[in-house]
């Protein structure tokens, strides 16, 4: 029967437990978007995580629609990757890094007065999280055909970076309504040629990229992250569980390392379905998860790994702390969102500390 401490392969990376820490967009880069020391210090404090999944990394200029994330074009950038990657490692920790694409989360603001991209003209309803004064997002222009071989290249480009900055796998971001999420989803996806239509046309952007990274990382070192319940940033699909159903079929043809979900526990939940259909692929579960889920997911076999967010965020030493059954520290919401200083990132007490 599996535990919080049981230690678990994931493809080609063997976990020393089965707690990971969940990507987690902290917006604490300067405008270069080069990662800095604090950040290297804040995700070596959590390396005791089975597995650290970076925040998203964008992987264009294109891709971005919040101000201060990282990227991993420049040499400048990878270096601060390395920084990060090699304190983890320091401390025995194992991270990939999660790569991105908004798509039309995003406003001409970002685009240098362009239009945001996206599978197809659909204007998504709200405003942008973080751009002040507040702007509405805006019909966004459909990627061409050429365009998309293009964006395929940027992410194994950001694969290839992601290698060099020392990573130890890569996750694509295909969840909460970014851009490849766009092209699954049928609300968002009125492309009519082959990317377009049919289940198998829309879950061919996904594919295409996955063989890419499969390319340069092997695919015992890729993971997927996906959104089933189709309910971030204005989404919607017309059959979810044969969507994603199908994409885990494909998926685990390929036989990725993992695959990630962002789907609370409910009796219309379907990751387990997804499970099925993937042959095997190892599943982690997340969202909203408490201590007594996660151990009941695991030892019921339901899930092969748990991830935890903002409980991460507000206590470095999140598995010590379930494994013991210790108390957690409360987030600092107001503290989330920052480029520049350490309260609410990287000052939280351990156990250790609290107990001294």
């Amino acid at each position: 029967m599996a535990e919080l401490s049981t230690p678990i392969t994931l493809g080609d990376l063997t976990l020393r437990n089965r707690v990971i820490m969940a990507p987690l967009t902290r917006t604490r880069v300067a405008d270069d978007l080069i990662p800095t020391q604090m950040m290297a210090d804040y995700y070596a404090q959590r390396a005791s995580a089975g597995l650290i999944i970076s925040e998203a990394i964008i992987v264009s200029q294109q891709a971005i629609g919040y101000a201060n994330t990282p990227a991993m074009f420049s040499q400048a950038q990878i270096a601060g990757w390395k920084r990060v990657t090699d304190a983890v490692h320091a401390k025995g920790g194992l991270i990939m890094a999660q790569l991105w694409h908004v798509g039309h989360i995003s406003h001409p603001y970002f685009q240098n007065g362009q239009k945001p991209v996206s599978a197809s003209d659909v204007k998504p309803a709200g405003q942008l999280s973080l751009l002040r004064p507040k702007q509405d997002y805006v019909a966004p222009r459909p990627l061409s055909l050429d365009e998309i071989q293009t964006t395929i290249a940027d992410f194994k480009k950001m694969a290839m970076n992601a290698k060099a900055a020392g990573f130890d796998g890569v996750e694509l971001h295909a969840a909460n309504g970014y851009l490849v999420d766009q092209f699954l989803q049928s609300s968002t996806n009125l492309r009519d040629d082959q990317y377009g239509g049919s289940v198998e046309n829309r879950v061919r952007f996904l594919l295409e990229i996955v063989d890419a990274l499969i390319e340069v990382w092997g695919a015992g070192r890729v993971g997927v992250h996906l959104a089933p319940r189709c309910d971030e940033n204005d989404m919607g699909d017309a059959n979810p569980r044969e969507t994603f159903g199908y994409a885990m079929q494909e998926l685990g043809k390929r036989k990725i390392a993992f695959f990630f979900t962002r789907e609370y526990l409910a009796e219309d939940s379907i990751s387990s379905y997804m499970k099925e259909r993937s042959g095997g692929v190892p599943y982690i579960a997340n969202m909203g998860l408490t201590r007594q889920d996660a151990i009941e997911l695991l030892a019921s076999g339901k899930a092969d790994a748990v991830a935890f967010g903002k409980a991460y965020i507000a206590n470095p030493d999140l598995y010590e702390r379930l494994v013991q059954d210790a108390p957690l520290n409360e987030v600092q919401l107001d503290k989330m969102i920052g480029t520049d200083t350490p309260e609410g990132y990287i000052d939280y007490p351990t156990l250790e500390m609290v107990e001294a």
